[in-house]
């Protein structure tokens, strides 16, 4: 697996890529643990038990299907736009005063838009939880093009969202890399051609061994990338 090191040029790490497309729960924000409170605190509620497995599997399928599956894997009766808007309303509440970019996160993203590389966010998270961070962080000064997961009516089992995202900023997949932390989202946009790097995240139950074997490069810390 390629690292960074001290000797490639920082805009051009991982060397290949034209485009760039990136993941944000994870991936560029400290929001794991965010989303886990959300989560733990909807299943207390209902009684029901929370798990790491849980987490991965909402994190990749994202509101309406996270809450389409919890209906009818846990029979809670909740519609699931009420599920939506009460996860909504929460994780707003949080972002508001904790959400905060990885270290180096947005020095790399500055970094890429100041040698002219057009950024795409493509996320799973709501538009409300993203604009609850405004103005402690300007997602929307940070990219080209903003893709929520409701936007595509598709889990990141597929890669639509990465395909809407390319669309946006006029990107081919060879050309493109994607920055993501679950394996269900790195396999999908490395089966529709892009060039892909796993984030590492600690905790949440982070599948890493497989993540490598999946991904075409592997990344520690934003900064591990010298600029």
């Amino acid at each position: 697996m390629a690292k960074a090191t001290a000797n490639i040029k920082p805009t051009l790490w991982p060397a290949g890529f034209d485009f760039a497309i990136f993941d944000f729960d994870g991936t560029l924000s400290a929001t794991e643990e965010l989303w886990e409170e959300v989560d733990r605190a909807f299943f207390s509620q209902r009684g029901i038990a929370y798990t790491a497995d849980v987490h991965q599997t909402l994190a990749t399928l994202g509101f309406t299907g996270g809450a389409a599956w919890v209906r009818e894997a846990f029979g809670v009766r909740d519609s699931v736009e009420d599920i939506c808007d009460e996860w909504n309303r929460m994780g707003a509440a949080l972002y508001e005063t904790k959400a905060s970019l990885r270290p180096g996160a947005e020095r790399y993203l500055r970094a890429l838009r100041g040698q002219g590389v057009p950024l795409a966010l493509a996320t799973t998270n709501d538009p409300q939880v993203l604009a609850s961070m405004a103005p402690r962080i300007k997602v929307d000064e940070l990219f080209d093009a903003i893709v929520c997961g409701k936007e595509v009516g598709k889990s990141k089992e597929h890669p639509d969202i990465y395909l809407e995202a390319a669309r946006r900023i006029g990107a081919q997949p060879p050309r493109t890399i994607v920055f993501e932390d679950i394996l269900a989202g790195t396999r999908s946009a490395k089966s529709a051609g892009f060039i892909t790097c796993a984030v590492d995240v600690a905790g949440a139950g982070q599948p890493k061994t497989a993540l490598r074997q999946v991904a075409d490069v592997w990344l520690e810390s934003w900064e591990d990338i010298p600029l």
